[in-house]
């Protein structure tokens, strides 16, 4: 206790004054003089305990918060009397809880950030290995013809490393959260045609029959842009599902709780393993096409949970996948 400046300022002028009212008292008379000396005796004994258990109490405090400085996974505070001490306890019992969540949270993100790095290495290894071994035939193939057809092959390629690049360059963004929404007053059915547009023609090609419900001026609040991206990829998934000769269904309904647009291909469907992590970042399940990354659908997820709505996919009970997206009222 003698550490504290102010405990040692306080017991000498307690000593003082004690000594000046001791003097006071004799000079009255002994027996004055003795109850002051008594008296001195009792509140200084009294304060020295209250002020020892005060500081017993706070050398727990800081014991505490020297083990979780230095990683110990126990969090043992006991209860305190009302009192300010007890506030004292109870804001630092809620910032070290505060502090570990804190501490767990960076363990998981560095855990993550670790995945995803090998996760993007693995993606990004494959396409390079396959342009370099197309590389190493072009080099060595005399025929014009097969020499094109390489050249092609080498910038369908680098097409797909730029998409995935750019995708998961837009995925960091959106973990970082710096990405901004425009929420505006958006129609479905411009979301919905001005998604479709780059799709129609690979369409036509695999003769998909499209069919479109839309009933009435259905208004969301949204990102225009970066939702109509979300709706592109998903229609592109069910597109590619679908396969030739194939069918499209895309259905708008809206009620006093939500907008739902639900987009129903005539596919195999998804395998019931798949269903659980079918929007997790690199999951390529059983029914996934090889030609993917993964990252479509998590691109999707992260796009559409930002801006307020959720996403789920299911089996359809008449046959193929269902992707259902609402917006709350």
């Amino acid at each position: 206790m003698l550490r504290n400046r102010e405990f040692r300022h306080f017991t000498v002028l307690f000593l003082f004054m004690a000594a000046v009212f001791s003097a006071l008292g004799f000079a009255i008379s002994r027996a004055a003089g003795f109850l002051c000396l008594i008296s001195a005796a009792a509140f200084g004994m009294a304060f020295i305990i209250f002020t020892k258990a005060r500081y017993q109490s706070i050398a727990r405090l800081s014991g505490q918060i020297d083990l979780v400085l230095h990683k110990e996974d126990r969090l043992d505070l006991d209860e305190l009397d009302e009192g300010e001490l007890s506030i004292l306890h109870s804001e630092i019992t809620k910032m070290m809880l505060r502090i570990r969540e804190q501490n767990d949270a960076l363990k998981k993100e560095k855990i993550h950030l670790a995945d995803s790095l090998a996760d993007i290495a693995h993606q990004l290894r494959t396409p390079l290995t396959s342009a370099n071994l197309t590389l190493s035939f072009l080099e060595d193939e005399p025929d014009a013809d097969a020499r094109r057809a390489f050249v092609r092959e080498t910038e369908d390629l680098l097409l797909r490393m730029d998409w995935l690049i750019t995708s998961l360059l837009k995925l960091s963004r959106l973990d970082a959260g710096v990405v901004e929404f425009q929420q505006e007053a958006t129609e479905v059915d411009s979301l919905i045609h001005t998604a479709l547009r780059p799709l129609l023609i690979p369409m036509e090609l695999h003769n998909i029959e499209l069919q479109i419900k839309t009933p009435g001026e259905i208004i969301i609040r949204c990102d225009p842009h970066w939702m109509t991206e979300a709706l592109q990829n998903i229609i592109k998934n069910c597109m590619e599902n679908a396969g030739d000769n194939g069918k499209l269904e895309i259905d708008c309904t809206d009620n006093a709780l939500f907008t739902q647009i639900a987009i129903h291909d005539s596919g195999p469907g998804f395998a019931k393993q798949d269903i659980p992590r079918l929007f997790d970042r690199f999951y390529r399940g059983k029914s996934t096409n090889t030609a993917g990354y993964g990252i479509g659908l998590s691109l999707c997820r992260m796009v559409i949970t930002q801006q307020g709505g959720t996403i789920t996919a299911k089996n359809h009970p008449e046959g193929g996948a269902v992707f259902l997206i609402r917006f709350p009222k």
